[in-house]
């Protein structure tokens, strides 16, 4: 994940630091006989901090860290024991960093920029869940440098503190954090952790810190009802009745009249919703006047909506009611990071990335590398990343790592080019864009004669080009199709049927989707109630009544069912 207050945190130390003028020279130091010459440590330096500047953090702390050593005598060795410190963050490298930067402190004590060496050293902490040295390495900081900045850092990790005890732990030995104290009760009354044990402790920080009483008033459990009313948020668009919006509109349509069918399946089993429909057209504007609406606030569940801007303030509004809301498209599993009251239907674009390793590491062994090759698109990358940190974690190794740009087609034929096909385990190509299929294909084809040809991992969106045929994505080709459903079994017919009698069109996979999330969280909501999270997790995967199934287990936020499928003839054959 790429936490935002990271990528601040990048600018302030990369953008503002590496000036120049703030950059302090340490006083230099007798050089033995056989020490770098000054000439030489100082052109890679600079070379270094160029490098840096422009992104090439592997190579930049390949030059840097030698001259951070104190036995390189190197007289800017201090600014290079930060510097490389920053590339190694920038590479998300945090053990290295750490250790970068206590060399830095234990080396270089004087350092003129140790404030922002210690805040990096917060933050590397804080990224390995050491939450306790983050706090006492924050607290280091001079009382008048980066204020603003180690509140918002603070602010921005501490949420992810899972263990009780460790909150506890800090709380008495950081009795006047004001920013640790207010964490802490947003934990306890929008992370579900609430207890009435906890109302003392809560009242105690609501006085100490001014916290607003009405914010911090856990709302009431709510039991088990009758019947539940859902509200749906979704950009309908009704004031512009325009063919071109209604054509734009209609995954929007399908969507919705998918839910209504499910709520007409729910109420046929006893299982009675409301479903309240809300146009929030397709600006953030609409939707904050449809979050102004009183009546809002007292749904047992929210769906909705399909843009990412709306996507957040939806997400926000749900940790501060204490309302589950189930976003129906969005594979963004940022969207769901340190929020209980927010899921994704879909698979998050990491989550798949984690199962298609996990496939491949099973399916084709680890005795040989991998190649990967991703879009840069945002999923295209999320998914990227998750797949390279699995496959290395359960011992994988990769002959080529390329990202490029699919809408360049120089790029992605210069992604395929000099590859080792041959000695390859598997490759994965994580880009569903035209141009990368044909060209994947083409470079697999001019495998050289006799050669083995690799086993191809890509998406499924493959099996629609329309310059790829059957016959090409058969045999060693597997495909990542989350949205898989079978369409002779009885579930997807009986569906289908019914839809057919409502609507007078055979369903789209947007019309699926609404008709098997609405099935899914309005059972859960009668089975759990409201705050069905705890349910959630400890519930074990099961069927759907479309697609393959649904998990939430162990407390996922995004669904964890990620089907693999291949051509088996005509037909597509679930792997996994």
């Amino acid at each position: 994940m790429t936490f935002p207050f990271t990528r601040r945190l990048g600018w302030l130390l990369v953008g503002c630091l590496l000036a120049g003028p703030a950059l302090a020279q340490t006083p230099a130091k007798p050089r033995p006989a056989s020490a770098t010459p000054p000439t030489d440590a100082a052109g890679r330096y600079r070379a270094a901090k160029a490098q840096l500047d422009q992104g090439k953090y592997a190579a930049a702390l390949a030059q840097l860290e030698p001259l951070a050593q104190p036995t390189a005598r190197f007289n800017r060795g201090a600014d290079a024991a930060y510097l490389s410190a920053v590339a190694a963050a920038k590479l998300k490298q945090w053990p290295e960093a750490e250790q970068l930067l206590n060399l830095l402190r234990t080396e270089y004590p004087t350092y003129a920029n140790m404030p922002d060496a210690l805040f990096l050293q917060g933050q590397a902490s804080f990224e390995q869940e050491d939450f306790d040295t983050a706090l006492k390495t924050l607290t280091l900081l001079p009382p008048d440098k980066l204020v603003a900045e180690r509140e918002a850092m603070k602010a921005a990790y501490l949420p992810r503190i899972k263990d009780r005890n460790t909150w506890l732990r800090n709380l008495r030995r950081y009795p006047d954090d004001a920013t640790l104290a207010r964490a802490y009760a947003d934990r306890l009354i929008f992370g579900g952790a609430y207890t009435d044990a906890d109302r003392p402790q809560l009242d105690e920080l609501i006085a100490k810190f001014n916290l607003d009483r009405n914010r911090y008033t856990p709302r009431p459990r709510a039991v088990k009802k009758s019947s539940y009313n859902v509200a749906v948020l979704l950009p309908f668009e009704l004031s512009d009745p325009s063919w071109q919006t209604q054509r734009k509109n209609q995954f929007v349509t399908d969507l919705y009249a998918g839910l209504r069918l499910a709520q007409d399946s729910l109420q046929r089993a006893g299982r009675p919703l409301q479903v309240y429909a809300y146009d929030t057209g397709a600006d953030t504007l609409t939707l904050k006047q449809v979050l102004a609406l009183p009546e809002l606030a007292g749904m047992d569940m929210l769906i909705g909506p399909v843009y990412k801007s709306g996507a957040r303030l939806l997400a926000r509004y749900a940790r501060e009611h204490q309302i589950v809301c189930v976003n129906p498209l969005s594979q963004d599993g940022d969207l769901v990071v340190d929020n209980p009251w927010h899921y994704l239907f879909a698979p998050s674009a990491a989550t798949q990335g984690r199962v298609a390793a996990q496939f491949a590491a099973n399916s084709f062994g680890l005795a040989r590398p991998a190649i990967l090759l991703n879009e840069d698109g945002y999923d295209d990358t999320a998914f990227a990343e998750a797949y390279k940190e699995t496959y290395e974690k359960l011992g994988g190794k990769f002959s080529a790592v390329r990202r490029f740009n699919a809408d360049v087609d120089a790029e992605v034929t210069a992604a395929f080019a000099g590859l080792d096909l041959a000695g390859a385990s598997h490759l994965m190509v994580a880009s569903d864009n035209r141009h990368t299929g044909p060209v994947a294909m083409a470079a697999l084809r001019a495998t050289a004669a006799g050669s083995p040809r690799p086993p191809l991992v890509c998406p499924s969106a493959w099996l629609e080009h329309p310059r790829l045929d059957l016959g090409q994505l058969s045999g060693n080709v597997y495909f990542i199709q989350s949205k898989y459903f079978d369409e002779t079994a009885p579930g997807f017919r009986r569906f289908r049927q019914l839809y057919l009698q409502g609507q007078h069109l055979p369903p789209s996979v947007f019309a699926s989707q609404g008709f098997e999330l609405l099935l899914y969280f309005g059972n859960a909501l009668f089975q759990y109630g409201p705050a069905f999270q705890a349910g959630l997790a400890s519930t074990p995967p099961l069927p759907g009544a479309i697609f393959e199934g649904q998990s939430y287990t162990g407390g996922a936020h995004d669904n964890q069912v990620v089907p693999l499928v291949k051509l088996n003839g005509l037909d597509l054959q679930v792997l996994r």
